[in-house]
């Protein structure tokens, strides 16, 4: 598969209490000097650099006026030519073009102007359909706004959605995320995304339980997150990565790049980028942001970061594309590691496969701090 291109809008209407991703809010100057620096990182693209993905997220992208969202879509619509069905549409080598949406900064202006340019997919941060639970977050919207996000994003041509939902929020009951997923399922999604809540440095959560005003329960996490496999898995979508969830055929090509180890390129304030054996990531700041790091990585550091990268996949990694992919076989890496692990029942160690086991899926990252 072809590389990606991933493009960092850094605006929210308000920042959400849980959220470390760089953002602030939306003004003419920021958006000003946040324009000027992507169209100065655009010119140091590869010659000829043709994406198979873009994923445009943030922050917020559909925050942006529309004269400024309308700019960055054409940026990407000039690496192609128009689509058979009137839309234009950006290289025959790109599959798929992701923005994503929340709920609240969506009109009908905005969604057509994505469906026109040659969006083909929509990432809906709807994380709770419980208005309480959304104002806890510090989310902008209501659970009405989802529904009515959806229906103009179907209305505007859109097939593949995808909705984003948090479980484990303190206070938050299982029955009350079970209703989360009900919701969520009857708008009829193609891709649902559930995320445990992670308590971030420099967060206002983060805040809160240094002051012990809040704890998280683990217990309640996990069964939140069992019953999201079960209950998903009924409704017919494939658990195929740690936290994602699809229909046959709607999985995230982007995010499956991260997770097979492909080459990807990262443009805006706080994106990073793996291209050809080296690693570069930007600085978190407006107006003009820097590399804040640049290196070359090392094969078989390389190959261990793509092991544990690919067991995020329920599937795993087959031994033969692991050394298609690395140079490397797994148990050449990690051999002794992954043997234990699987004793221990974290993993299933097949003759040519090796994945994580059911039981692990919740804590994959103490199974990874084994093998990076």
């Amino acid at each position: 598969m072809g590389p990606g291109l991933y493009i960092h809008v850094p605006f929210c209407v308000r920042k959400c209490a849980y959220c470390a991703f760089y953002s602030g809010p939306v003004a003419p100057h920021r958006v000003r000097d946040w324009r000027e620096g992507i169209a100065r990182e655009w010119e140091t693209l590869p010659t000829g650099f043709a994406p198979a993905t873009v994923f445009i997220g943030g922050g917020t992208p559909t925050a942006l006026p529309v004269q400024d969202l309308l700019w960055l879509l054409e940026q990407v619509r000039q690496l192609g030519g128009s689509a058979p069905d009137g839309h234009n549409a950006p290289p025959d080598a790109l599959s798929e073009w992701t923005v994503e949406v929340n709920p609240g900064t969506l009109t009908t202006e905005k969604a057509a102007a994505l469906r026109t340019a040659g969006v083909n997919r929509l990432s809906i941060g709807a994380q709770s359909f419980t208005d309480a639970t959304l104002h806890r977050l510090g989310r902008i919207h209501t659970a009405n706004d989802i529904r009515d996000s959806v229906e103009l994003a179907r209305a505007a041509g859109f097939d593949n959605i995808s909705l984003d939902l948090i479980y484990g929020v303190p206070g938050v009951t299982r029955d009350s995320f079970c209703a989360d997923i009900e919701a969520a399922l009857a708008l009829g999604p193609d891709h649902l995304s559930c995320y445990c809540l992670e308590i971030e440095p420099g967060t206002p959560f983060a805040s809160e339980v240094t002051a012990g005003q809040l704890t998280v329960d683990e217990a309640e996490q996990r069964e939140q997150f069992d019953w999201a496999r079960q209950r998903l898995t009924a409704a017919g979508f494939t658990h195929y990565e740690i936290s994602n969830f699809a229909r046959p055929g709607c999985e995230c090509r982007h995010n499956g790049l991260y997770w097979a180890g492909g080459d990807y390129i990262g443009i805006g304030p706080g994106a990073h980028s793996h291209w050809q054996g080296r690693r570069w990531g930007n600085t978190s700041e407006l107006p003009v942001w820097k590399r804040a790091f640049d290196e070359q990585l090392e094969p078989r550091t390389k190959a261990c970061e793509t092991l544990v990268m690919g067991l995020r996949r329920l599937a795993g990694w087959r031994r033969e594309d692991f050394v298609a992919v690395t140079g490397f076989d797994y148990d050449e890496l990690r051999g002794p590691e992954i043997a234990r692990l699987a004793a221990d029942g974290l993993l299933v160690a097949e003759p040519n496969r090796v994945r994580l086991a059911e039981d692990a899926l919740f804590v994959s990252d103490t199974v990874f701090a084994d093998l990076v």
